[in-house]
């Protein structure tokens, strides 16, 4: 199999028949790309409106297109329903797609919504909520872990544990939006103390001038930087 890292530029040229809002607008964004092309775990930290789920997203469909991967697996940590999910009604589809829901509004910019349907019913693209992975081992696969931040250091090293022969992980999130109780720390801030020593792995930093939303949202996030930094 071929695999991403010795494929210099592939993501550009993958999207080439697509609009130019799929390539990297900025400089953190393209270099975030470039992290994703050379190794196989990756993690995406910055504030909202970076562009950190939409281009890994964007990725994995390009890695699939081009039979690097085959499936795409999207996993986010549902902490808003306590993980078990066990309380909500229906069934697991109905309990989780409330907090998957970026994952499939990223999906529906890059495929139509039919071929997304097919491709779900044929197990080529998953999207599961984190409690979910546990005992599995997942090959030729490009992993996307979304919302990091709101894992422990337990779901953390299950996750990355999850990781098989052939496959990438791309894990996301932002330090500045945990909603984990505060007596339990984040696995997004403890795992870059745990990694750091391993060259293999990248850590990529994406700020508030990746930010791609409304231009007001630059600036929204700058100020909420400038209060906490005061109340430290």
């Amino acid at each position: 199999m071929v695999r991403t890292g010795d494929r210099a530029g592939y993501f550009l040229g993958a999207f080439k028949y697509r609009e130019s809002r799929y390539s990297p607008k900025t400089i953190g964004q393209r270099e975030y790309i470039e992290a994703i092309e050379k190794h196989d775990i990756v993690f995406g930290i910055g504030p909202a409106g970076t562009g950190k789920t939409y281009l890994a997203v964007a990725e994995a469909v390009a890695g699939l297109k081009g039979k690097l991967y085959n499936r795409i697996i999207l996993v986010r940590p549902a902490v808003e329903a306590g993980e078990s999910l066990g309380f909500l009604p229906g069934d697991i589809r109905a309990k989780v797609d409330p907090y998957l829901r970026p994952v499939y509004d990223a999906l529906h910019d890059m495929l139509p919504a039919d071929k997304i349907k097919k491709l779900m019913e044929l197990g080529v693209i998953e999207i599961v909520p984190l409690a979910f992975m546990r005992g599995r081992t997942l090959n030729t696969a490009f992993v996307i872990l979304d919302e990091s931040q709101n894992t422990t250091v337990a779901q953390m090293k299950m996750f990355l544990t999850r990781i098989g022969e052939g496959s990438k992980a791309v894990i996301t999130g932002d330090v500045t939006q945990i909603d984990l109780d505060r007596k339990r720390l984040s696995g997004l801030v403890a795992i870059q103390k745990i990694l750091k020593d391993i060259p293999e792995i990248k850590f990529s930093y994406l700020t508030d001038k990746d930010v791609v939303r409304h231009r007001l949202v630059k600036q929204i996030i700058r100020a909420f930087d400038r209060y906490e930094t005061g109340q430290k």
